[in-house]
Protein backbone atom coordinates (compact mmCIF):
# COMPACT_ATOMS: atom_id res chain seq x y z
CA UNK A 1 0.00 0.00 0.00
CA UNK A 2 0.97 3.24 -0.74
CA UNK A 3 0.95 6.02 2.34
CA UNK A 4 0.02 8.79 2.27
CA UNK A 5 0.34 11.55 5.34
CA UNK A 6 -2.31 14.30 5.31
CA UNK A 7 -1.02 17.07 7.63
CA UNK A 8 -4.38 18.90 8.80
CA UNK A 9 -4.16 23.19 8.34
CA UNK A 10 -6.77 22.99 11.85
CA UNK A 11 -3.03 23.52 13.59
CA UNK A 12 -1.61 25.86 10.93
CA UNK A 13 -0.62 29.57 11.86
CA UNK A 14 -3.30 31.44 9.86
CA UNK A 15 -1.10 34.05 9.69
CA UNK A 16 1.74 32.51 7.17
CA UNK A 17 -0.64 30.04 5.59
CA UNK A 18 0.92 30.22 2.47
CA UNK A 19 4.44 29.45 3.85
CA UNK A 20 2.93 26.91 5.93
CA UNK A 21 1.16 25.20 2.74
CA UNK A 22 4.77 25.19 1.27
CA UNK A 23 6.63 23.96 3.96
CA UNK A 24 4.05 21.27 3.73
CA UNK A 25 4.55 20.86 -0.14
CA UNK A 26 8.38 20.62 0.09
CA UNK A 27 8.56 18.38 3.21
CA UNK A 28 6.43 15.93 1.11
CA UNK A 29 3.42 16.00 2.25
CA UNK A 30 0.99 13.75 -0.04
CA UNK A 31 -2.50 16.07 0.79
CA UNK A 32 -3.90 18.72 2.40
CA UNK A 33 -6.41 17.91 5.03
CA UNK A 34 -9.06 20.98 5.48
CA UNK A 35 -11.11 20.11 8.61
CA UNK A 36 -14.92 21.72 8.11
CA UNK A 37 -17.07 22.25 11.45
CA UNK A 38 -20.18 24.18 12.23
CA UNK A 39 -20.40 24.26 15.70
CA UNK A 40 -23.51 21.92 15.69
CA UNK A 41 -22.28 18.73 14.90
CA UNK A 42 -19.54 18.95 16.77
CA UNK A 43 -18.27 22.31 19.10
CA UNK A 44 -16.14 23.62 17.14
CA UNK A 45 -16.37 26.02 14.13
CA UNK A 46 -13.91 26.40 11.61
CA UNK A 47 -13.39 27.06 8.06
CA UNK A 48 -15.74 27.83 5.19
CA UNK A 49 -15.33 27.61 1.03
CA UNK A 50 -13.44 30.98 1.16
CA UNK A 51 -10.27 28.76 3.23
CA UNK A 52 -10.87 26.11 0.26
CA UNK A 53 -10.30 28.49 -2.56
CA UNK A 54 -7.24 30.12 -0.38
CA UNK A 55 -5.51 26.75 0.09
CA UNK A 56 -6.40 25.77 -3.54
CA UNK A 57 -4.32 28.89 -5.08
CA UNK A 58 -1.44 27.64 -2.85
CA UNK A 59 -1.02 24.49 -3.47
CA UNK A 60 -1.04 22.11 -6.20
CA UNK A 61 -1.84 19.45 -3.45
CA UNK A 62 -5.04 17.60 -3.39
CA UNK A 63 -7.30 19.06 -0.91
CA UNK A 64 -8.97 16.67 1.07
CA UNK A 65 -11.75 18.02 3.02
CA UNK A 66 -13.68 16.84 6.15
CA UNK A 67 -16.97 17.58 6.44
CA UNK A 68 -18.29 17.23 10.54
CA UNK A 69 -21.28 19.65 9.54
CA UNK A 70 -25.21 18.80 9.75
CA UNK A 71 -26.68 18.65 6.85
CA UNK A 72 -23.47 18.35 4.54
CA UNK A 73 -25.53 18.31 1.63
CA UNK A 74 -25.72 22.14 1.58
CA UNK A 75 -21.59 22.61 1.45
CA UNK A 76 -20.89 20.37 -1.72
CA UNK A 77 -21.60 22.74 -4.48
CA UNK A 78 -19.94 25.86 -2.80
CA UNK A 79 -17.12 23.48 -1.69
CA UNK A 80 -16.37 21.49 -4.94
CA UNK A 81 -16.27 24.82 -6.82
CA UNK A 82 -13.40 26.38 -4.15
CA UNK A 83 -11.13 23.79 -5.26
CA UNK A 84 -11.88 20.36 -3.15
CA UNK A 85 -10.00 17.42 -4.15
CA UNK A 86 -12.34 14.65 -1.68
CA UNK A 87 -15.03 15.50 0.70
CA UNK A 88 -16.46 13.26 3.11
CA UNK A 89 -19.30 13.20 5.41
CA UNK A 90 -20.05 11.66 8.44
CA UNK A 91 -22.93 9.56 8.48
CA UNK A 92 -23.66 9.99 11.89
CA UNK A 93 -25.35 13.31 10.24
CA UNK A 94 -25.55 12.02 6.49
CA UNK A 95 -29.50 9.83 6.62
CA UNK A 96 -29.08 9.66 2.33
CA UNK A 97 -25.81 7.91 2.36
CA UNK A 98 -26.13 6.73 -1.12
CA UNK A 99 -27.95 10.09 -2.49
CA UNK A 100 -25.01 11.97 -0.86
CA UNK A 101 -22.37 10.40 -2.28
CA UNK A 102 -23.75 10.11 -5.27
CA UNK A 103 -24.30 13.96 -5.77
CA UNK A 104 -20.47 14.49 -4.79
CA UNK A 105 -19.32 12.53 -7.61
CA UNK A 106 -21.56 14.10 -9.72
CA UNK A 107 -19.89 17.45 -9.20
CA UNK A 108 -16.13 15.85 -9.94
CA UNK A 109 -14.67 15.41 -6.49
CA UNK A 110 -14.43 12.38 -4.95
CA UNK A 111 -16.66 10.91 -1.84
CA UNK A 112 -15.62 9.51 1.55
CA UNK A 113 -18.16 9.07 4.44
CA UNK A 114 -16.47 9.88 8.02
CA UNK A 115 -17.35 7.16 11.39
CA UNK A 116 -16.83 8.51 14.72
CA UNK A 117 -15.16 6.15 17.32
CA UNK A 118 -18.40 4.91 18.58
CA UNK A 119 -20.22 4.48 15.11
CA UNK A 120 -19.85 0.68 13.78
CA UNK A 121 -18.28 0.01 10.80
CA UNK A 122 -22.34 -1.49 9.91
CA UNK A 123 -23.24 2.58 9.28
CA UNK A 124 -21.32 2.29 5.95
CA UNK A 125 -21.76 -1.69 4.74
CA UNK A 126 -24.41 -1.57 2.45
CA UNK A 127 -22.27 1.69 0.73
CA UNK A 128 -18.86 0.22 1.36
CA UNK A 129 -18.20 -0.14 -2.22
CA UNK A 130 -19.29 3.15 -3.29
CA UNK A 131 -16.62 4.60 -1.31
CA UNK A 132 -13.62 6.47 -2.90
CA UNK A 133 -12.30 6.99 0.91
CA UNK A 134 -13.31 5.15 4.51
CA UNK A 135 -11.98 7.38 7.62
CA UNK A 136 -11.52 6.07 10.64
CA UNK A 137 -11.94 8.67 13.34
CA UNK A 138 -9.03 7.92 16.21
CA UNK A 139 -10.60 10.79 18.46
CA UNK A 140 -13.60 12.22 19.33
CA UNK A 141 -14.11 15.26 16.57
CA UNK A 142 -14.32 18.63 17.29
CA UNK A 143 -10.93 19.69 17.82
CA UNK A 144 -7.29 19.11 17.59
CA UNK A 145 -4.24 17.76 20.10
CA UNK A 146 -6.56 14.82 21.55
CA UNK A 147 -5.48 11.82 22.98
CA UNK A 148 -5.63 8.95 19.90
CA UNK A 149 -8.31 6.13 21.06
CA UNK A 150 -6.54 2.71 21.23
CA UNK A 151 -9.71 0.23 20.45
CA UNK A 152 -10.04 1.85 17.13
CA UNK A 153 -7.16 0.04 15.91
CA UNK A 154 -8.96 -2.81 15.68
CA UNK A 155 -11.61 -0.85 14.08
CA UNK A 156 -9.28 0.02 11.23
CA UNK A 157 -8.43 -3.20 10.46
CA UNK A 158 -12.33 -4.32 10.35
CA UNK A 159 -12.58 -1.54 7.98
CA UNK A 160 -10.08 -3.08 5.92
CA UNK A 161 -11.50 -6.12 5.52
CA UNK A 162 -14.81 -4.49 4.60
CA UNK A 163 -13.21 -2.96 1.91
CA UNK A 164 -11.25 -5.81 0.64
CA UNK A 165 -14.78 -8.44 1.35
CA UNK A 166 -16.66 -5.44 -1.32
CA UNK A 167 -13.57 -5.52 -4.01
CA UNK A 168 -13.39 -1.54 -3.00
CA UNK A 169 -9.80 -0.03 -3.67
CA UNK A 170 -10.70 2.97 -1.00
CA UNK A 171 -8.20 4.91 0.80
CA UNK A 172 -8.60 3.85 4.16
CA UNK A 173 -8.07 7.27 6.13
CA UNK A 174 -7.69 7.73 10.48
CA UNK A 175 -8.07 11.20 11.75
CA UNK A 176 -6.96 12.15 15.35
CA UNK A 177 -3.46 11.87 17.77
CA UNK A 178 -2.07 10.40 14.90
CA UNK A 179 1.54 11.06 16.12
CA UNK A 180 4.90 8.93 16.19
CA UNK A 181 3.42 6.60 18.83
CA UNK A 182 0.08 5.53 17.25
CA UNK A 183 0.73 5.59 13.40
CA UNK A 184 2.63 2.55 13.06
CA UNK A 185 -0.20 0.49 14.59
CA UNK A 186 -2.67 2.05 12.16
CA UNK A 187 -0.28 1.20 9.01
CA UNK A 188 -0.36 -2.45 10.56
CA UNK A 189 -4.12 -2.39 11.13
CA UNK A 190 -4.51 -2.04 7.25
CA UNK A 191 -5.16 2.19 6.97
CA UNK A 192 -3.13 3.71 4.40
CA UNK A 193 -3.76 7.54 4.68
CA UNK A 194 -2.80 9.63 7.93
CA UNK A 195 -4.06 12.83 8.96
CA UNK A 196 -1.61 14.92 11.56
CA UNK A 197 -1.97 18.07 12.32
CA UNK A 198 -0.63 18.74 16.09
CA UNK A 199 2.50 16.49 15.23
CA UNK A 200 3.35 17.96 12.66
CA UNK A 201 3.30 21.68 13.50
CA UNK A 202 4.50 21.52 16.76
CA UNK A 203 7.35 19.04 15.75
CA UNK A 204 10.45 20.87 15.93
CA UNK A 205 11.42 20.56 12.40
CA UNK A 206 7.66 20.24 10.68
CA UNK A 207 9.15 19.73 6.85
CA UNK A 208 10.97 16.41 8.15
CA UNK A 209 8.08 15.42 10.59
CA UNK A 210 5.92 14.40 7.89
CA UNK A 211 9.31 11.98 6.36
CA UNK A 212 9.46 10.82 9.91
CA UNK A 213 6.03 9.68 10.39
CA UNK A 214 6.00 8.15 6.45
CA UNK A 215 9.29 5.99 7.72
CA UNK A 216 7.40 4.57 10.67
CA UNK A 217 4.98 3.19 8.09
CA UNK A 218 7.44 1.71 6.00
CA UNK A 219 9.34 -0.16 8.90
CA UNK A 220 6.07 -1.43 10.67
CA UNK A 221 5.50 -4.61 8.45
Amino acid sequence: MTVRIAPSILSADFAKLADDLAMLESGGADWIHVDVMDGRFVPNLTFGAKVIETVRRCTSLPIDVHLMVVEPEHYFDDFAKAGADVLTIHAEAAPHLDRQLARIRELGVKAGVALNPATPLDAVREIAAQLDLLLIMTVNPGYGGQKFIDYTVDKIARARQLLTAVGSHAVLEVDGGVSRSTIARCWRAGADTFVAGNAVFTAENPRAEIGMLRDLCSVAV
